[in-house]
């Protein structure tokens, strides 16, 4: 006899059902608990199993004295040379920036390839959307000039530039992939999730490298975007809502 499903997944999977189907949009408030708990007949301590259950899945977004609202999609221009923070931050994101690492030291083979092998900064960053891990990077920046700038609240692209680097374009190319230790554990998901997997180059005027960057984001949260026009193509990177 098959086993019975818990009912605070049944909950959880209708509320997911809903949220994919629009009837509660990105940014939107749930009703109140009490009121979903007579909705579903369980009691608050089910329910708020179930609404943990998607917070934890990056659905929903629990705010102490306010409510709980479907955690807000956040789009990514990949046709603008931005850095992500500031793309998410102009559309009104909570965007913070947590500095892993800040040194100077050996380019891997990857990026020695097209920055050379001469010491250059490596700066590895987690990037957090509303208090949530959403993307990690690891940059290999061309030189040391870089090595003692407080970049956890400053572009890097804007650091460049304040050094009289002039930084021209970027080039990046996007493929699926799996999610592996340790930044499943930084991004605090089970290893094996499927993830998209970034590969950039930024380039000065000259064409030199200035940036050989990776990025891994998660799959469950994060998607592609297009929209079409005579003119162009325009490409976003989106928060998924399901």
């Amino acid at each position: 006899m098959p086993a019975r499903t818990p009912k605070y997944q049944v909950i959880a999977d209708d509320l997911t059902s809903k949220i994919k189907d629009g009837e509660w949009p990105p940014g939107a408030a749930l009703p109140p608990q009490k009121e979903l708990s007579t909705r579903y007949g369980v009691t608050l301590a089910t329910l708020r199993q179930a609404l943990k259950q998607l917070e934890d899945e990056g659905l929903l977004s629990q705010e102490p004295g306010r409510g709980t609202f479907v955690f807000p999609r956040a789009k990514y221009q990949l046709t603008s040379l931005h850095g992500f923070a500031e793309d998410l931050r102009a559309q009104g994101q909570t965007v913070t920036t947590e500095i892993l690492d800040q040194t100077v030291g050996t380019p891997p083979d990857w990026a020695a390839a097209l920055i050379g092998a001469e010491p250059a900064l490596r700066l590895e960053r987690l990037r957090l959307v509303a208090g949530r891990p959403a993307v990690h990077q690891t940059s290999w920046v061309r030189g040391t000039g870089l090595a003692s700038t407080d970049l956890s609240d400053t572009s890097l692209y804007a650091a460049l530039i304040d050094r009289g680097h002039l930084v021209h374009r970027a080039s990046e190319i996007v493929r699926p992939g799996l999610l592996e230790e340790p930044v499943a554990g930084l991004l605090r998901r089970p290893a094996g999730e499927p993830v998209l997997l970034s590969e950039r180059v930024t380039y000065a005027l000259d064409g030199t490298v200035l940036v050989a960057d990776r990025a891994t984001m998660l799959g469950s949260a994060m998607e592609i975007r297009t929209e079409r026009a005579a003119s162009g193509l325009s490409v976003q990177w989106s928060r998924a809502s399901a």
